[in-house]
């Protein structure tokens, strides 16, 4: 089998699938795997250099804020293996046409790998049906949790340490763990997978390589602090989708334990900023917090959305100095509030 060359990218997700795919092949090859996040054309040239005859597997992001981005992704390396974790509003501000100018250059992947090679998407990602698959000549595969793919998580359960789910492999139905929270790392469990499950791995080193991961930093760590205070952190940056932090911070077990919730500004939506701040402060009045902070330009938005949903005023609270802010916080350290 040819050395397997495995470029993701997507809106999200894209570090973590990263980790848990390049855990799961240094089970049974040495494998390269990009630094950190560090995704943009710059960082491909790099890895081209330090990519190495010994190295058996060769797992990369590749990162988009503009068209042509992946495209000269691919021109340093063209992968024969891609995962597109799904198609969101991050960078919308750069993209004329929206969700369809990002999906348009997320399909430069699609174009520019392999053509003989193999893709994997997300099946319940509806804005990933504007990926442009049917160009592509070679096998695609699916992932999903709600409805029919090849590889499909069900019976999907949360611990106080993380999750764990069965999916089909082989014809047999198999249990699988991940040591991190939220549905969005069940789907990125499910492209390591699936990839790996395709290149042979056995599932003793997908389980062991799921267990060893190296959890990238900030993107919803679990800190516990003294007096039962929690601290979801996923600070690393603000996507339009708020959705992971927060259901997080809603439905992992905390019972009646005060939530709070800390929010800063989505960066590059350009002239979608107000609406997206609004519609995402909308979701967040369903969430039961118990309080809403917010710092930042647009931020406020996200507070002024939950308001027209029935979150009561008295329970959000906009910065514009961050040592106001930290004043506060000060003040809500109160034994088992979660933030």
């Amino acid at each position: 089998m040819r050395k397997p060359i495995i470029a993701i990218t997507g809106s999200a997700g894209k570090t973590t699938t990263k980790e848990m795919l390049a855990s799961i092949l240094k089970q049974r090859w040495k494998t390269f795997k990009s630094f950190e996040n560090g995704n943009d054309t710059w960082y491909t040239s790099q890895y081209k250099k330090q990519i190495r005859s010994a190295d058996q597997a060769v797992v990369l992001e590749y990162g988009m804020k503009k068209k042509g981005d992946i495209t000269k992704h691919c021109r340093l390396i063209k992968p024969w293996i891609g995962i597109i974790t799904n198609v969101g509003k991050a960078h919308i501000g750069h993209f004329k046409n929206g969700l369809r100018g990002i999906a348009a250059a997320k399909s430069e992947l699609i174009h520019e790998m392999d053509p003989s090679g193999v893709l994997f998407i997300n099946r319940d990602d509806k804005n990933s049906r504007l990926l442009q698959v049917k160009a592509f000549k070679g096998k695609v595969f699916t992932i999903g949790i709600y409805g029919p793919a090849d590889y499909r998580a069900v019976k999907v359960t949360y611990t106080a340490s993380g999750a764990k789910f069965s999916i089909r492999l082989r014809g047999k139905m198999k249990v699988f763990y991940i040591p991190c929270y939220g549905e969005c790392n069940v789907y990125n469990a499910l492209f390591a997978i699936a990839v790996s499950n395709h290149l042979g791995c056995s599932v003793s080193q997908i389980r062991k390589g799921l267990r060893r991961m190296e959890m990238p930093y900030a993107r919803l760590s679990i800190k516990k602090m003294a007096n039962r205070i929690t601290i979801i952190d996923d600070s690393f940056n603000t996507k339009p989708e708020l959705d992971p932090a927060v259901n997080v911070l809603q439905h992992h077990g905390w019972g009646n334990r005060r939530k709070i919730a800390v929010l800063g500004d989505i960066q590059d939506l350009g002239k979608y900023a107000k609406s997206i701040h609004l519609a995402q402060g909308r979701k967040l009045a369903r969430k039961g917090l118990d309080l809403l902070y917010t710092y930042g330009r647009h931020s406020r938005y996200l507070g002024i959305g939950a308001m027209k949903l029935g979150l009561p005023r008295d329970k959000f609270k906009h910065f514009t100095n961050v040592a106001d802010l930290k004043g506060q916080l000060s003040k809500q350290l109160r034994p088992g509030t979660v933030f």
